[in-house]
């Protein structure tokens, strides 16, 4: 009989992930682990992040050791009962292979398509599975690399979509009449071209307003709303972020306003300063984030609110803030009262990159209907 053997691998967080450092161990030989649990720290030429376990079971050894890199789907460590003798553990380990990079496809995580829309040629990732569909919109002058730590986790077993808005990423980086609406048509053109329906939208701060305004647009279509930092709930916005944000054309410009992002500074990375400038200084990039800029965050404040019309949804609505949150107030949770609202102590904008662990399980919870 084959011993009952989990391998705790090097994960792979977006396409371009080759190798990952492992900087930390959270458990030890011995110990009993839950599906979830932050087990590790890696940390790429990206950003650092923990490792959440997707089995549970015994750490029956661990093979990682701290300061190394290792490649994608690398052996870092082994679940398995008490009964599993160590020669078996030990002929496991031997025998295990690491998969090149063009193997096993379907385990390679989302992979980038297009698809073509009135809006323009749109990117996405996509990952398959069976059930509703989960579809991801990150915010303002970000992309689908956004969801990096949650596309995987949250959509095992499900299909799930990520897209880059009009004027963001890989897609078309023109935007004819840029604003709330633009972007609105843009994903239902979107969820039309991918024949999907019944969809759970989860969206970020921009992509939270957009994914509330599809929902309000055809009831009949999304099926439950989750909201990380959501614009479109009050008034206020630190637009310093989005003028900043727009106007920096260099790395001493863009790292100080990519601070107001995380409440852990030390996330701004080198080469997260470096890909935005990169994606800045695209064609079309500087014009299109200028007009969506003054569309929706006009004379320092959030044009377009949607918590009124909200309020009529019979849809789920769940509402993620973090607490530390420099870009959108946190007060500002509280504005949808038929929501669910959850504030995460030591996050700040991107809650979806800095408490993974807990919005992945949150959005496993609301998408779980």
């Amino acid at each position: 009989m084959k011993p009952n053997i989990t391998p705790l691998v090097m994960p792979k967080w977006g396409l371009s992930m080759q190798e990952g450092t492992l900087s930390a161990w959270h458990v030890e030989e011995g110990q009993t682990i839950r599906p979830g649990q932050e087990i590790m720290d890696v940390e790429t030429d990206k950003i650092a992040n923990a490792v959440e376990a997707a089995d549970g079971g015994l750490l029956r050894r661990r093979i990682g050791e701290v300061g190394q890199v290792y490649p994608v789907k690398a052996l870092l460590g082994v679940l398995a009962p008490s009964e599993v003798s160590d020669a078996d553990i030990d002929a496991y380990v031997a025998a295990f292979h690491v998969p090149a990079a063009d193997e096993d496809e379907e385990d390679q995580g989302p992979a980038y398509r297009f698809a073509d829309t009135q809006s323009g040629r749109l990117r996405y990732a996509e990952r398959a599975g069976e059930g509703d569909p989960i579809v991801f919109i990150h915010g303002f002058g970000g992309d689908l690399n956004n969801w990096l730590f949650n596309l995987d986790a949250v959509g095992a077993g499900r299909p799930v979509f990520a897209l880059d808005l009009p004027g963001h990423g890989g897609s078309t980086k023109t935007i004819p009449n840029p604003g709330l609406a633009a972007l609105a048509d843009a994903v239902e053109q979107f969820l039309e071209a991918m024949g999907l329906a019944n969809v759970h939208l989860v969206g970020h701060s921009m992509g939270g307003a957009v994914a509330c305004a599809v929902a309000l647009r055809d009831q009949g279509l999304v099926k439950s709303l989750t909201l990380v930092s959501p614009a479109g709930f009050g008034s206020e916005i630190n637009t310093s972020y989005i003028d900043g944000f727009v106007a920096a054309e260099s790395r001493r410009d863009l790292k100080p306003v990519l601070k107001d992002l995380f409440a852990d500074e030390n996330l701004v990375s080198r080469q997260m300063v470096d890909d935005l400038l990169k994606f800045k200084r695209l064609d079309g990039v500087a014009e299109a984030l200028r007009g969506l800029a003054t569309a929706m965050y006009r004379d320092g404040r959030q044009v377009t609110l949607l918590v009124d019309e909200l309020a009529a949804l019979k849809i789920p609505i769940l509402v993620i803030w973090g607490a530390k949150d420099a870009v959108i107030p946190v007060a500002q949770a509280q504005a949808l009262q038929n929501a669910r609202v959850e504030v995460l102590a030591d996050a700040g904008h991107m809650a979806q990159m800095e408490a993974a662990s807990r919005v992945n399980e949150l959005i496993r919870s609301q998408t779980a209907r």
